[in-house]
């Protein structure tokens, strides 16, 4: 059997890694040419039907993880208690963690879409592959405040964390940089809407599975990352997993691809259970700016007017 060439290598590793972030349309939107499926595929050396087949199959494997977890009863329970309202739209920014095809915001989308269509609720998936916290600011006009967002769901910070290789002395955005980032992010949208910010915290990496992988110019640490997941976790407004454990404490391998830094498709879905539990519960919202439609002795509970 002879070897594979090295084109046959490549289209390998795009296909079973890279397609599920690469998505260039996201990463350059005012390029033309990125309005033509047939420019994109060729950029990524495939041709327009493997690259169509390949995002297909993403989403069909999000569709079937919202279905597996809507056969549970007590996470059901959670969807029958949200926040948003009919036509509200909700939008997501952050790293591949958020834009992976497969991820936990499309998850989240299948899951609205199947179980409560009634709220007839618009998504836009505006995370890029490997974004810091500046990189989200600086997509911020165009992701979020031309659109109109009513709900912005931010999960950054991985990179934010990150040690380059000639740099080991010093993270990619400092903890300083990084409070000022998130908060001009959540002054943004107190000034766009009454709704308040969705942060999901980054999990845990795997270093030793990070530092075997080829595709990364650095290393992240969990002594950085924790400090990092910290200041989300002071911030206001619903906290998905303040303390970085839905993975497992410690995390669980299958939780991870080879990469040892995104999730697969079990871990998404464990990020799914736990921004639906957040949504459910409000634990970090006491606001009269929301109408969630619930019980009396809830609403006084958190002091919410329900006039």
């Amino acid at each position: 059997m002879s070897e594979k060439t090295k084109e046959e290598l490549e289209k390998e590793v795009i296909l079973g890694y890279l397609v599920n972030y690469l998505n260039i349309e996201k990463k350059y939107p005012l390029l033309p040419g990125v309005r033509d499926t047939k420019n994109v595929a060729g950029f990524l050396g495939l041709t327009p039907k493997e690259l169509a087949d390949a995002r297909t199959s993403l989403d069909e494997q999000a569709e079937q993880a919202a279905e597996e977890l809507l056969k549970d009863e007590e996470f059901q329970k959670y969807t029958t208690r949200l926040p948003f309202k009919k036509g509200d739209l909700i939008v997501a920014v952050g790293d591949s963690s958020t834009d992976d095809l497969m991820g936990w915001f499309e998850i989240m989308r299948h899951v609205l879409e199947i179980s409560r269509p009634e709220l007839e609720l618009r998504f836009k998936n505006a995370a890029v592959y490997q974004d810091t916290s500046f990189d989200v600011l600086r997509r911020l006009n165009r992701a979020v405040v031309d659109d109109n967002a009513d709900w912005l769901f931010a999960s950054v910070g991985t990179y934010d964390a990150m040690r380059f290789g000639a740099l080991p002395d010093r993270n990619h955005v400092s903890l300083t940089e990084y409070w000022e980032n998130l908060n001009s992010i959540e002054q943004l949208m107190e000034d766009l809407t009454d709704n308040p910010m969705v942060w999901i915290t980054p999990v845990p990496v795997q270093t030793q599975e990070m530092q075997k992988f080829a595709l990364f110019e650095g290393t992240v640490h969990n002594t950085d990352l924790n400090q990092y997941r910290e200041i989300i976790a002071g911030r206001k407004g619903f906290i998905v997993d303040p303390k970085g454990v839905r993975f497992g404490n410690p995390p669980e391998q299958w939780n991870y691809i080879n990469d040892g830094v995104n999730a697969s498709i079990a871990g998404h879905m464990e990020t799914v259970k736990e921004t639906f539990k957040t949504l459910y519960s409000r634990k970090a919202i006491k606001s009269s700016n929301l109408d969630y439609g619930v019980e009396d002795d809830f609403l006084d509970e958190y002091g919410i007017d329900n006039d």
